[in-house]
């Protein structure tokens, strides 16, 4: 069987991962918080036809031998990595005061009703009919306490959000009061955390150290988070047109691994009817 056929057949399915981490991208353009993805290639195990050897100095009146590289011909590619690449994406105004935007590389917090919590950078949140903050999922947003936050409604007519995160309730007698601080998370490996879907992360032990997400909880001003905007949503940071034209790549790569295949048919077509 010619080698060949094997390398391609890898390099199709190689290409065909990577238009399915474009597709996924490009899917999600229009995503709050996204973050979006990208594949690395490596090759696989090389096989030795000759092993290299050492050169042989002369002397005595020899002249001696020189070295000789390694004869090898590669098998083939396989997925080296996929990344989530956490570059910042593009602040959009919506002037609602629940939609808030991390001006830095923290997170939010938000948590289930099973009491699991997740990592999210969609800050598109809203109250419920009890006044907890949440987001599309109806998952609590958490304060640095680790508590879900409450905005009464029925105490409050109003509230802002501060660059700090601080949350502070607008009576109707115009008189504020400070509800809670929002709750942030810095991991040191962003790209170590796991997607869920819903624009959320786990924490894994690649992620960081700590891998209790409660300790790692804090202020904004005590975990450099980066400043919280309100009124604002980090939109998705895919670029369409390196999108495309990394679309393009896979395009050809897999044409031109659909070739060789054509051609390593052609080949053992030949030696079939060598007979004849």
């Amino acid at each position: 069987m010619l080698r060949s056929l094997n390398s391609s057949v890898s390099g199709m399915k190689g290409f065909q991962n990577k238009l399915d981490v474009i597709g996924n991208n490009i899917a999600n353009v229009n995503t709050v918080g996204f973050k979006k993805s990208r594949i690395m290639f490596q090759d696989v195990l090389s096989q030795t036809v000759r092993s290299s050897s050492n050169p042989v100095p002369g002397g005595a009146g020899a002249i001696g031998s020189g070295g000789t590289n390694p004869v090898q011909i590669g098998l083939g590619v396989k997925t080296a990595s996929i990344d989530t690449l956490h570059t910042p994406g593009s602040p959009t105004t919506t002037n609602l005061a629940s939609d808030l935007y991390i001006d830095g590389n923290g997170f939010f917090v938000v948590q289930n009703d099973n009491g699991a919590k997740y990592l999210t950078r969609a800050g598109n949140f809203d109250r419920d009919g009890a006044g907890n903050l949440v987001n599309p999922q109806g998952y609590k947003v958490l304060d640095a306490n680790r508590n879900p936050i409450v905005i009464d409604s029925d105490a409050y007519v109003a509230y802002t959000i501060d660059f700090n995160g601080v949350i502070k309730g607008i009576a109707a007698n115009g008189t504020s009061t400070e509800i809670a601080t929002l709750g942030t998370v810095v991991v040191s490996n962003p790209g170590g955390l796991k997607k869920v879907g819903g624009s959320l992360y786990e924490i894994t032990g690649n992620s960081d150290t700590e891998t209790n997400i409660d300790n790692l909880i804090k202020r904004r001003t005590d975990n450099n988070a980066g400043q919280i905007v309100s009124g604002q949503l980090e939109m998705s940071n895919v670029d369409l047109s390196e999108e495309i034209t990394e679309m393009i790549i896979a395009q050809r790569g897999f044409q031109a691994n659909s070739k060789v295949i054509t051609v390593s048919d052609s080949i053992l077509e030949e030696l079939v009817n060598l007979k004849r």
